[in-house]
């Protein structure tokens, strides 16, 4: 049985209970780990993900490099001098590029995971591919799923998502052994499935994304498994897709 645990929000990860035999998912549906799935499938060479748009920007000028784009938002906000975060926007600029990612939420789940065996990124567009990676190489680790939240807050689209990851390991015959947490996300996803859109557009940050016109990337971040890119975490530092990785060393 593979044992699946569910953190409703970032706050609640512990670096030490975290590290081991564990695989950390993170979801930031609105926008983070969306933006990185969209970006890497977009033909971004890495994602750096970073506690703030300072560290971004001490990190870009040690690299000195023109393939770097700095990517960041805080509480919504653009950062200056930064590209927003939203993935439609960014299709033309990242092919080829090592992005620099600060966001509110995501990043610093990301960086606060990285004493786990495995940390991956996933989004509703490309749950199913980092499932088939984790079936493809499970060790009998622990799996961990962290819904970034906000500001110490539940966010219900992160739940969403995490309830479609754990749907989409059961479609992959994998036995799960399932927390109330994880068991509640995957009635909620199952009981809303097909309301994706409208479960995005209802939440909060959804509907901040709304009123700033953003509509048509809504739509675009509630689309099901429409990528095949597999975000993984190295050497806690940066997000490749370990799934061309493969491809290119063999």
């Amino acid at each position: 049985m593979t044992k699946i645990h569910l953190l409703m929000k970032k706050e609640e990860m512990n670096q030490q209970k975290l590290s081991g035999n564990k695989i950390v998912v993170i979801f930031d549906i609105l926008l983070a780990t969306s933006t990185i799935t969209a970006t890497l499938e977009f033909g971004a060479k890495e994602v750096i993900p970073v506690l703030n748009g300072k560290e971004a920007i001490e990190i870009s000028e040690k690299l000195k490099n023109d393939e770097v784009i700095l990517i960041g938002e805080y509480n919504g906000a653009t950062l200056d001098g930064f590209h927003s975060p939203n993935p439609l926007a960014l299709r033309s600029v990242v092919n080829g590029k090592t992005i620099i990612l600060s966001t509110t939420n995501g990043t610093i789940a990301l960086k606060n995971a990285q004493t786990a065996k495995k940390v991956y990124a996933a989004s509703i567009l490309n749950s199913q591919s980092v499932v088939k990676h984790i079936r493809k190489t499970y060790d009998e680790e622990t799996i961990v799923l962290v819904c970034a939240g906000s500001f110490g807050h539940f966010n219900m689209e992160d739940f969403y998502g995490a309830g479609y990851f754990i749907d989409c390991l059961l479609s992959e015959s994998l036995q799960l052994d399932m927390t109330d947490a994880s068991l509640a996300a995957l009635h909620f996803y199952r009981s809303m499935k097909e309301k994706e859109n409208e479960i995005l557009a209802e939440s909060r940050v959804g509907k901040m994304m709304l009123d700033y016109g953003f509509e048509s990337e809504l739509h675009f971040v509630s689309q099901k498994s429409i990528f095949n890119v597999v975000p993984m975490l190295e050497n806690g530092k940066r997000i490749v897709d370990v799934k061309l990785s493969e491809k290119t060393a063999y």
